[in-house]
């Protein structure tokens, strides 16, 4: 009884032992590590703190970072969204910080306004997490798609400069070696990946990045001098620069980051659910946006920063496919060690640029992955789509590409347009509100072409004649199940129109539902080839080939089709699309040759809700931000 409750138990939850736990663990500490402390390292430079001051930023960094990621992972009560999300200082919040702390006269005095405004922001964000979390509606996956994907492709320029030497005033130069360094380590990663299976191969990015370093200590380009010099212990004191000033400037500039960061964190989110095949709600934002404030509020006691979900880390879930979120949990444990023992902190430091570089393109690049994978789900047959896609996607890398752009830009304007994960995320919202949410074509595109689709509340309007002329194409032949879908309105989205189908599909008479059947053509038919058979017919069909078969295979399939036309007094039904392969239809029609006749009339139904799903999804866009292939039809009832 015990072991099928662990069976049962999601992926996402399972603890895992202690070893791999420990090494897991670590390989997101070593993926994370130089995001979480270049925030400290580019504010301390920027507002004039001393060495001994950057050191305990970094400590305090990282001690919070395991307590926000603890949080995040683990949760309680309402907080934390329990999903395998690591928390970092967001990039977010460098620029406005830098502003404020120099603002404030810089060095210390600086830092202690911006813990001021950090407390503040992160309290606020604690508290209006379940009202964000409602604009759910306005997060459909051609904005979650937009925004994940943005977040890959805008962080590789980042892994980039990794990879040649480190990017900054304090860069290495370029060099051959470096490039060695880096591409050797992500050719190591792939080779992992490729020939190994099971626990090696989920650990492909912790053994590049250990070889990779090994072979620069060989050369002599990996330095671990600042061990030696490090202490044993430091403990990060609450308050350790003094108590926090606080300025309505500056505290208003830090709730609009973590306005910003929002965001961010809501595509995280997404994009974590996708790879672990959880179903994200409105609920999962609003925990995931409490664990962002706490762990911001934790960070402006504890000398650190606001926090924000990590994207780098979301690539190394993808690429591993290690979904516990108790390896985030033990993660987050590891980094309060380092941020506990400097000499710790002090080895993982030694990891050269180059070799991070090399893993944080494979990281990072699977991000933007996770990205294309959620906007296939989008329906780009309406322009307005891809016009949403193109346009924040193009104006994200237009300030990726080129930073400068923010010094040509008002000085408020600057938190936007100094960030292509902010501008290119902002305009994926603004233009999806634009364009589905404004004006007199309100409510959800379900059918039509670019400039002349068709709604959801206009569905709702319809007549029996208009609904049927519309949605009469899901199913061969006669119209009865369209009919009735027509009766079930109105229709709350589209999920609910998707039902009424399926709905009206099983209550047919076994009459109705063998005329229907019966409409089916054959696979392969030279009918269906010819188009004589209607477009939906055509489209299924040849997504395997079947239109364009040869000789041999033709007829292999047609004496397939003929035996079981002939015992059954049907056409055979297979949903071409969910098939593997041309053998694999041949193997099913053979398979199903030997079953009853009630057993094949059952079948056929459920092929056919299969087509008609797919069908439907052809001229569908889908207005709820939480669908997923998942949602499709389910016929398992």
């Amino acid at each position: 009884m015990k072991a099928n409750l662990r069976s049962s138990r999601h992926p996402v939850d399972q603890v895992l032992p202690p070893g791999k736990l420990a090494v897991y663990g670590a390989q997101h500490v070593l993926a994370f590590y130089a995001g979480a402390v270049i925030v400290p390292i580019l504010l301390a430079s920027a507002i004039g703190l001393n060495t001994q001051q950057l050191i305990h930023l970094i400590n305090a960094d990282l001690f919070t970072c395991g307590i926000a990621s603890i949080i995040q992972s683990v949760g309680f009560w309402k907080v934390g969204v329990r999903l395998p999300l690591l928390q970092g200082v967001t990039f977010t919040a460098v620029s406005p910080m830098i502003a404020i702390g120099l603002a404030a006269g810089g060095g210390t005095n600086g830092l202690l306004v911006i813990y001021g405004s950090v407390l503040v922001a992160g309290l606020a964000t604690f508290f209006i997490a379940p009202y964000f979390s409602k604009l759910i509606r306005f997060f459909p996956p051609v904005v979650t798609g937009s925004v994940i994907t943005i977040i890959g492709l805008a962080l590789l320029p980042v892994a980039a400069g990794d990879a040649v030497g480190g990017a900054g005033p304090t860069a290495a130069p370029t060099s051959g070696k470096n490039m060695a360094y880096a591409l050797g380590t992500l050719a190591l990663i792939v080779l992992i990946q490729r020939v190994f299976k099971g626990f090696m191969a989920t650990i492909a990015v912790l053994v590049g990045l250990v070889v990779g370093t090994l072979v620069a200590w060989a050369f002599g380009d990996a330095h671990f001098g600042a061990v030696h010099d490090a202490a044993w212990v430091g403990v990060t004191q609450p308050f350790y620069f003094g108590w926090p000033k606080f300025s309505v400037a500056a505290i208003i500039s830090m709730i609009v980051v973590m306005l910003i960061t929002a965001v961010e964190t809501t595509g995280d989110v997404f994009a974590t659910g996708e790879i672990v095949e959880k179903r994200i709600g409105r609920d999962d934002i609003a925990r995931a946006l409490r664990a962002d404030g706490l762990a911001t509020t934790i960070g402006g006691v504890f000398n650190s920063f606001p926090y924000t979900c990590f994207a780098e880390n979301v690539g190394l879930v993808r690429l591993t496919r290690i979904r516990s979120r108790w390896v985030v949990a033990t993660a987050g444990a590891i980094m309060i060690l380092i941020g506990l023992l400097p000499k710790a902190g002090a080895i993982v430091a030694g990891v050269p640029h180059p070799v991070l570089g090399g893993a944080a393109l494979a990281m990072f690049a699977t991000v933007a992955v996770v990205g294309f994978q959620t906007l296939a789900k989008v329906d780009f047959h309406d322009h307005r789509n891809v016009v949403i896609v193109a346009t924040s996607v193009g104006l994200a890398m237009y300030v990726t590409a080129q930073p400068q752009v923010s010094q040509a830009v008002p000085h408020w304007a600057e938190i936007i347009f100094g960030s292509g994960i902010t501008l290119g995320s902002l305009t994926a919202i603004f233009l999806n509100i634009l364009f589905h949410h404004v004006g007199k074509n309100f409510g959800p595109a379900v059918a039509g072409q670019p400039g002349d689709s068709v709604r959801l509340d206009q569905v709702n309007q319809m007549t029996r004649e208009e609904f049927v002329e519309t949605f009469g194409g899901l199913f061969q032949g006669p119209r009865w199940a369209v009919e009735r879908a027509w009766e079930m309105r109105p229709y709350a989205d589209t999920h609910a129109l998707r039902r009424s189908f399926q709905e009206a599909l099983f209550s047919g008479s076994k009459d109705e539902q063998l005329e229907l059947i019966r409409a089916y053509p054959q696979l392969g038919s030279q009918f269906v080839a010819d188009g004589l058979s209607g477009e939906a017919s055509l489209r299924d069909q040849s997504d395997k080939g079947l239109t364009f078969l040869g000789d041999p295979e033709r007829d292999e399939l047609t004496a397939i089709t003929s035996a079981y036309e002939d015992r059954f007094g049907f056409p055979l039904v297979i949903s071409v699309r969910d098939a593997e392969s041309y053998e694999r239809i041949v193997e099913q029609g053979r398979e199903r040759l030997g079953n009853c006749e009630n057993q094949e009339h059952a079948a056929a139904l459920l092929e056919i809700a299969k087509i008609a799903g797919y069908r439907f999804d052809d001229y569908v866009s889908d207005a709820n931000p939480i669908h997923s292939a998942r949602t499709r039809w389910s016929t398992n009832r």
